[in-house]
């Protein structure tokens, strides 16, 4: 095991636990304002929460599969995949606060966020690309 491959565990529980609060937060916006399931609408505090929930669990389809590709395969700066990891999880963290108090002003946090995702996505493709001509020159 390497220090990256530990690191970027280490980003994936923090990232499962971003989306597990998301999810607590939906609960308790549930409770606080009695909304019963399966009802996705009904008070705006709870709709944010809710959007915010699905948001997330939206870019984290894309995020956690390119994490571990970057992983497997981009070795030029072993610990930059986990750095990338930490960067998407605190645009998570601010557009879900931003969004919960004013989701106009969600924008922030979902840039920065979209702009982890890709950069995780480029350097999955390096890393493939590298590996595939490594193979290629044996």
């Amino acid at each position: 095991m390497t220090l990256a491959t530990l690191f970027t565990a280490i980003v994936s529980i923090l990232s499962i636990l971003v989306v597990f609060w998301t999810g607590l937060r939906v609960g308790g916006m549930r409770g606080k304002h009695n909304i019963e399931a399966p009802a996705t609408t009904g008070h705006p505090e709870f709709d944010r929460a809710y959007r915010v929930q699905m948001n997330t669990m939206e870019q984290f389809v894309l995020f956690l599969p390119l994490l571990w590709l970057a992983n497997a395969f981009f070795h030029s700066l072993p610990l930059l995949t986990g750095a990338v990891g930490l960067v998407w999880i605190v645009g998570r963290i601010i557009y879900a606060q931003a969004y919960m108090a004013d989701p106009s002003k969600r924008s922030l946090g979902f840039t920065i966020s979209i702009i982890a995702t890709a950069v995780l996505l480029v350097l999955s493709v390096i890393g493939i690309v590298q590996a595939w001509m490594a193979l290629s020159a044996v």
